[in-house]
C-alpha cells in the first residue's frame, strides 16, 4: 500500500500530499477503494479528523468519491481533473514527464494566436501599452532564463488584453506548470524569446486591432519552436519506449 507513516506533523497537507501522488502516479487505481478513515489514521499515524479533511480536498480536485456507506472510490485523472494538476503531472519525482511536457506545448501552439486574436478585438490602450512595454523590456535582454520570464510577462498582458476568464485561468495553470522547467528549455526557446520583432509584430497588430494579423504573427512567433520542441519530444518518448539498452 503507497502510504509511510507521517512524522513530526499531523495535518491534512500531508495527508493529501500522499493521497493525491498515489492517484497521479497510478498506486492508487482508478475505481480502487481506500481504505476507511480509521484505517488511514493508523497507517499513516495521524488523527482521524485529518484524514477526512484531506479526503475532502481530494474529493474536492476530483480525483475521489466520498459516499456513506460505500467508502472512497479512486477516480480516473483523465476523466475527472482539473488544470490544476498539470503542475504536479508535469514534474513527477524530479523528472518531466515527457508526454505531458508534450501537451503543453500543443496547447501553447493553438492557445496563443487564439489570444493574441481576441486582444485585438478587445485589448484597452491602457493593455496594450502594458503588452508593448513588455516586449521593448525583452528586447533590451541577452540572458535566455531572463528572456522567457518576460517573455511570460508579455503573454500575461496580451491574456489580460484577450478578456477571457477561461484563457486566464489556463494561461495561470500553464505558467505554474512552464516556469520550472524554465532552465531546461532556455535553448529550445532562446530563439523565440530573443524574437524582439515576432514580438513588435503581434503587438502592432493588435494594435491596429487586426485579429487576423494579430493571430498570424503569434503563429510565426510560437511555430519554430513548437516544430523544435515537439520532435524532441517525440524522440525522447521513442527512446522511453524502447527502455535501457540491453547492452
Amino acid at each position: 500500500m503507497p502510504f509511510q507513516p507521517i512524522e513530526h506533523r499531523s495535518v491534512p497537507e500531508d495527508v493529501f500530499e500522499q493521497i493525491i501522488e498515489g492517484v497521479l502516479s497510478g498506486d492508487l487505481a482508478a475505481g480502487q477503494s481506500l481504505p476507511s478513515e480509521r484505517e488511514l489514521a493508523r497507517v499513516l499515524g495521524v488523527s482521524r479528523p485529518a484524514v477526512r479533511e484531506a479526503l475532502k480536498r481530494v474529493a474536492a480536485a476530483g480525483l475521489v468519491t466520498i459516499r456513506q456507506g460505500d467508502g472512497t472510490t479512486v477516480r480516473d485523472v483523465r476523466k475527472f481533473g482539473g488544470l490544476d494538476l498539470l503542475p504536479r503531472l508535469l514534474i513527477r519525482q524530479g523528472e518531466l514527464d515527457v508526454s505531458v511536457a508534450r501537451s503543453v506545448i500543443e496547447a501553447r501552439a493553438h492557445i496563443g494566436p487564439k489570444v493574441a486574436e481576441l486582444a485585438a478585438l478587445r485589448a484597452s490602450d491602457d493593455q496594450i501599452a502594458a503588452v508593448r512595454d513588455a516586449a521593448t523590456k525583452l528586447a533590451d535582454l541577452t540572458d535566455p532564463i531572463a528572456q522567457q520570464v518576460v517573455a511570460l510577462d508579455f503573454w500575461d498582458a496580451l491574456v489580460d488584453g484577450a478578456d477571457s476568464i477561461a484563457f486566464r485561468l489556463m494561461y495561470n495553470t500553464m505558467r505554474v506548470a512552464y516556469e520550472p522547467a524554465l532552465p531546461a528549455l532556455a535553448g529550445a526557446l532562446s530563439a523565440e524569446v530573443g524574437n524582439a520583432d515576432g514580438y513588435r509584430a503581434i503587438v502592432d497588430a493588435v494594435e491596429k486591432r487586426d485579429p487576423n494579423g494579430a493571430a498570424r504573427a503569434a503563429t510565426v512567433l510560437l511555430e519554430p519552436a513548437t516544430t523544435a520542441l515537439m520532435s524532441a519530444f517525440t524522440e525522447m518518448e521513442a527512446i522511453l519506449k524502447e527502455g535501457p539498452d540491453d547492452d
